[in-house]
């Protein structure tokens, strides 16, 4: 079982298992092991899970403590221990080693207070977490559900509109092969290569701004995951990036990632950023490229070993074709798209917050029961 399939909220996606490899490394656990990701940020997300796997025995990421409760406790009251405020941030405190790779040491995992109680106890709280616990992931499951309605809503719209694709049409001529499939008859055809010049100014000694990265969900912004690190690198052969130019990471065009910026900055010297001709509205392109249309468009013609590094070269994208509306019709399509994101936007932040506030209350009452400040009956 890889690290990565063990999530937070003590669940487990057991699809995600692999078969054995004489060239790795493993831990062994038995069914019902407590384990518990040792390097950071799994550790600090709280990702530790009971295995109930199907078989007796299973082998893990070398990545992971496995704790093996004694018969005088609890499975569940251990693990929600683990996933507790104090024990998290006791671990952060303790992590040992440079950078990223800090892992928590078999000691401080073994020398961590539990709260001293008989098995059934342990059990009578844990039933209770439980119960709670799920009524929580619930309303979140139901509020991921939502997310992903707004953002497949969105989608449709978009690529209605960046097409000029009616109602009328189905979902199938929507996502059909060739990006130009059932557009307007009076809207011209053009090909990537003949409006999209690629930039080639590098940062040199004077960088023109911050670093910028491109969101799948929201395009070209400031990266604020590198904060404290940044500095300590040459960034003289990164890319600048102006407003008004499209931004892209030939990499992940088929997860969206490209966009028309609205800032100046750099961005990584393996990403290309391109002018675009005065006949395109740069809010048009924004949401055509960003269109479920383009994104299906770049997964066909993309290249690559490895499901998340598909490449599209250059040379293929200047064949990309193109719609090309009057360039009134582009700016009121940019118009009312910006409308219509702005709203979906506004309503994922209220469901992020609300998200939010429940892991909140789903943290704080775990932390209560487990360190015994909430009395439960």
């Amino acid at each position: 079982m890889p690290l990565e399939a063990i999530w937070p909220g003590a669940n487990c996606d057991y699809s995600r298992t692999l078969p054995w490899s004489p060239k790795l490394s493993y831990t062994q656990f038995r069914r019902g092991d407590i384990l518990v990701p040792k390097i950071t940020p799994t550790f600090e997300a709280g990702r530790t899970i009971i295995a109930e796997i199907p078989s007796n025995l299973g082998l893990a990421s070398t990545e992971v403590h496995v704790v093996r409760a004694n018969d005088a406790a609890d499975p569940r009251f251990l693990q929600y221990t683990f996933q507790s405020q104090p024990f998290l941030d006791e671990g952060a405190n303790s992590l040992q080693g440079v950078g990223n790779l800090r892992r928590i040491t078999p000691r401080f995992v073994q020398d961590y207070g539990v709260l001293d109680l008989p098995r059934e106890d342990q059990a009578r709280l844990s039933d209770f977490l439980d119960r709670e616990t799920g009524e929580i992931e619930e309303i979140i499951g139901k509020l991921d559900d939502l997310e992903g309605v707004l953002r497949h809503r969105e989608a449709v719209v978009r690529t209605r509109l960046v097409c000029g694709v009616s109602g009328s049409h189905d979902d199938v001529q929507l996502s059909a092969h060739s990006p130009l499939s059932g557009i307007p008859e009076h809207w011209d055809r053009a090909k990537f290569g003949y409006d999209f010049t690629e930039s080639t100014e590098r940062v040199g000694d004077d960088p023109p701004g911050p670093l910028l990265s491109i969101s799948a969900y929201r395009g070209v912004e400031l990266n604020t995951r590198t904060d404290g690190q940044q500095a300590s690198l040459d960034v003289s052969k990164y890319r600048v990036v102006r407003p008004g130019q499209l931004a892209a990471n030939m990499m992940w065009l088929n997860h969206g990632g490209l966009g028309v910026s609205s800032l100046t900055g750099y961005i990584s010297p393996d990403y290309k950023a391109f002018w675009i001709a005065d006949r395109f509205e740069p809010r048009y392109v924004h949401h055509l490229f960003r269109s479920s249309r383009y994104i299906d468009y770049f997964a066909a013609i993309a290249t690559g070993v490895r499901p998340n590094a598909q490449r599209v070269t250059k040379t293929v994208l200047d064949a990309t074709p193109v719609p090309l509306p009057p360039l009134d019709e582009q700016i009121r399509i940019a118009d009312e798209l910006d409308e219509a994101t702005a709203r979906v936007e506004a309503m994922l932040a209220k469901v992020a917050d609300l998200k939010s506030l429940l892991l909140e209350r789903r943290a704080a009452l775990i932390t209560d029961v487990v360190t015994g400040k909430k009395e439960v009956a």
